[in-house]
């Protein structure tokens, strides 16, 4: 699992990425960066007179993203769907509060990873400190042409300092799986293990995209958000039509 350091380093592979807030019951979104880490969290600034000051003290919480792939224009194949060049995204989400400036200054003198944060408020004095102190997360790492390896997937989930979590991908209830196939043919992750009298799926390759969830004849698949009945018919027959039509 990622510790602090190795999330803090992930980020930092791109100088700056999405924080988002929730203001009067909708979310907001600026461009941040994570500036320190220590055993207490994950640490940014912001200035006392902006929103995003507001935002965080009133709500104590934040949602933190960072996209990083190659900088190419999108293109597309010949049936007009998107490629993508391999990369990775991470994100989090948790519990925030504020720095004190005396307690900042110490920090500084006890590791100089911090003093540029506190010659940062010494400049601009409306500047402030947070700290991410509790969160869970996720590393997803793609290359969905699978130029590289493969599989298109390989995520991680990880938390920090006892914020829950749940773990990547779908299951497939042993007692109701049958070993037909069929969710296997249906992948398109690798993300589906064989097995004589059941299968699995690998949960670090696993989409979540529910294609295995739409076809499995005795309803094995538990999905984090399960459809309806109605739709997930609808998406049985759809996939299967297409399925029948790629041969």
């Amino acid at each position: 699992m990622l510790n602090v350091e190795d999330v803090f380093k992930r980020f930092e592979q791109l100088h700056s990425y999405s924080f988002a807030t929730i203001n009067d019951g909708y979310p907001d979104i600026r461009i941040a960066h994570f500036v320190a880490w220590d055993e207490g969290g994950l640490y940014f600034q912001t200035m006392k007179v902006k929103p995003f000051y507001k935002q965080l003290k009133e709500t104590k919480k934040v949602a933190v993203l960072s996209l990083v792939s190659k900088n190419e224009k999108a293109s597309h194949d010949e049936m007009g769907l998107s490629e993508f060049p391999s990369g990775f995204f991470i994100r989090l989400k948790g519990d925030v509060k504020e720095v004190d400036f005396d307690q900042l200054k110490q920090k500084a003198k006890n590791d100089s990873k911090f003093m540029p944060l506190v010659k940062d408020i010494e400049r601009y004095p409306t500047m402030t400190t947070f700290v991410v102190h509790r969160y869970s997360g996720e590393l997803y790492d793609f290359d969905f042409e699978k130029k590289h390896r493969d599989h298109k997937l390989e995520r991680e989930r990880f938390n920090f300092n006892g914020f829950d979590y749940i773990n990547c991908g779908f299951v497939i209830q042993k007692d109701k799986c049958i070993a037909c196939g069929s969710c296997y043919k249906a992948c398109t992750f690798n993300a589906i293990e064989k097995g004589d009298k059941y299968y699995k799926i690998n949960g670090s390759y696993c989409d979540e995209c529910g294609s295995c969830y739409s076809v499995c004849p005795t309803n094995a698949v538990i999905a984090k958000t399960p459809m309806s009945e109605e739709d997930r018919n609808l998406a049985n027959r759809m996939l299967k039509s297409y399925m029948h039509s790629n041969k």
